[in-house]
């Protein structure tokens, strides 16, 4: 059988447009002997759709770009088509719609397999809008026993989990019903390290069923989710026929009848992954929110430097403007490496001085403030006196504000709401100050793009005389380790004492995580690239109190 896997960007809502983007590869792959093309799941309506599934209107409307589509396929008589798409369920109870692949040929939807394991950990919400399969079943299609899959039901290998979230394998009773080749359409979301995953689990399934597995998944980025692609086709003995580039669309034809190859599964750096998410992951925020310039305040710190090389991949140096803002306080050094940031990358440039708005803060306030002494008061002013110039040049020339903080920074709460918070996109909220670092140095792997005394110097927020971040903060290095096991591990107090921190800065860590998840819910949205982004995957009252 040959099958041509369409990994490919939808925009979520955006059903003509997708259903757009499935006649092109129909009518361009029909004709390359294709018995059946391969859409990602929920294509048509675009993942995720959230809480476009609760308008009726929404899907009908994918309804009739379903029966377009079977309608097309008519005049294709030798290729079938799969394609993911919500469908109803007709029922009386339940939310009734399924997620589901549909598979269409000769101008009839011949066959429908809806999803089965509707997942509700971390940025999955599905059982919310769905509900779960009747049954699963095999379907005969051109001499081949299929057996379809949705995205999840392919994860609940008992071998590869020491605790699963479901009591029983999709895939297993797929096999068990003679399924010859397994396909399993996807929007699995990026995160480090996961591409590798999802090829073991792959290969896992195909050489233990002695079947073909096929693997078509979601490209791009959807608000602050990524899709990595990475389609593959596997053989019955768990070798890679084919695996598609990650990051881009990308449509093929892969006859299965072929015996696979060794090593064509390249295992991505996660420092090179972490920056071409992050790169797709801007690129298609400002262009599916109808923006096509974007602007950032260039502090002469890492982070900024980093967030600008990155919007520069995503939309190109024309498209960019860097604002530095110094204050009183601000060192030389801080503008100039800013200037020269800007001039290495060819982007936009402008100096802003603050110090007139800050003075004239200042005055206003005196008499209220008498009696009180300097503190963080004073340091937030000038922040949100930034803020507000980064959002008068985004509402003046409608440039998309980047926000440039890290997620250890966000974690902590150091950072301050409608000042260097400000924003519409928060482009590396998920990454942390380490892997901010190591993402400076591939940057530079081949010149020196971000100049080597962004990086070598101490950081510093530059509110005060002479201040380091390592004056609130513990060290970035340990810092983030031990957030890595709060956060994204899940890890009691008790267990990250038993890796022999610190007491005293182990609870310091917990408790400003703890305190400051008001400041989290007003950040703008971030893309996430670990396993754990503050957001909609870690959800957490803010008006509570807990201590473990």
């Amino acid at each position: 059988m040959r099958i041509t896997l369409a990994q490919l960007n939808p925009v979520v809502g955006d059903i003509d447009g997708n259903l757009s983007k499935a006649f092109d590869v129909l009518s361009r792959h029909s004709r390359d002997s294709s018995d059946l093309i391969v859409f990602p799941e929920l294509f048509l309506a675009g993942y995720p759709p959230r809480d476009l599934l609760d308008n009726p209107r929404f899907i009908q409307k994918a309804g009739r770009a379903l029966n377009e589509l079977a309608k097309a396929s008519a005049n294709h008589p030798n290729t079938g088509i799969l394609v993911g798409t919500p469908t109803l369920t007709e029922r009386q109870t339940g939310h009734g719609c399924y997620n589901s692949a549909v598979l269409i040929y000769q101008g009839e939807k011949l066959f429908s397999q809806h999803k089965s394991l509707l997942p509700t950990y971390d940025v999955f919400d599905e059982a919310r809008y769905f509900d779960t399969a009747p049954d699963i079943r095999t379907v005969l299609f051109k001499g081949e026993m299929l057996g379809i899959s949705v995205c999840e039901d392919a994860w609940n290998d008992p071998q590869l989990w020491k605790h699963r979230h479901y009591p029983f394998d999709p895939i297993e009773h797929l096999a068990r019903q003679g399924a010859t080749v397994i396909i399993n359409i996807s929007a699995s979301p990026f995160q480090m390290g996961k591409q590798e995953i999802r090829c073991n689990i792959v290969k896992s399934h195909a050489k233990k069923y002695r079947v073909p597995f096929v693997v078509v998944n979601q490209v791009g980025g959807n608000d602050e989710l990524i899709f990595d692609g990475r389609s593959m086709c596997i053989d019955m003995n768990g070798t890679p026929l084919e695996v598609f580039p990650s990051f881009k669309e990308h449509v093929k034809t892969v006859d299965l009848s072929l015996a696979g190859k060794t090593g064509t599964f390249a295992v991505q750096g996660k420092t090179e992954s972490v920056c071409k998410a992050l790169v797709m992951g801007i690129g298609d925020y400002v262009k599916k929110c109808g923006f096509s310039k974007a602007v950032l305040g260039l502090s002469g710190g890492i982070d900024s430097a980093v967030t600008c090389c990155l919007a520069k991949a995503a939309i190109g140096k024309e498209n960019i403007l860097g604002v530095s803002m110094p204050s009183p306080y601000s060192s030389k050094g801080s503008i100039e490496d800013s200037r020269k940031l800007a001039e290495n990358l060819g982007i936009s440039f402008k100096v802003i001085p603050i110090s007139p708005i800050y003075s004239s803060f200042l005055e206003t306030l005196r008499e209220h403030f008498r009696g009180c002494r300097p503190d963080i008061t004073e340091e937030n002013i000038q922040a949100r006196i930034r803020g507000n110039i980064l959002m008068a040049l985004s509402n003046k020339f409608g440039h998309l504000l980047l926000s440039t903080g890290n997620k250890s920074e966000l974690a902590v709460g150091y950072c301050t709401m409608y000042g260097d918070m400000a924003g519409g996109l928060s482009v590396i909220s998920d990454v942390p100050k380490t892997m901010v670092y190591k993402l400076a140095h591939y940057i530079n792997r081949k010149k020196e793009v971000i100049p080597k005394k962004i990086i070598e110097k101490p950081p510093s927020a530059e509110l005060k005389p002479d201040q380091k971040d390592l004056d609130t903060l513990p060290p970035y290095d340990l810092l983030d380790q031990i957030l890595y096991c709060y956060v994204d591990e899940g890890k009691s107090l008790q267990d990250i004492l038993s890796m022999n921190f610190d007491r005293e800065i182990v609870k310091w860590v917990i408790r400003a995580v703890n305190k400051n998840e008001y400041k989290r819910r007003q950040a703008a949205p971030g893309l996430k690239v670990t396993s754990k982004a503050f957001g909609m995957g870690r959800r957490m009252m803010i008006a509570a109190k807990y201590d473990f």
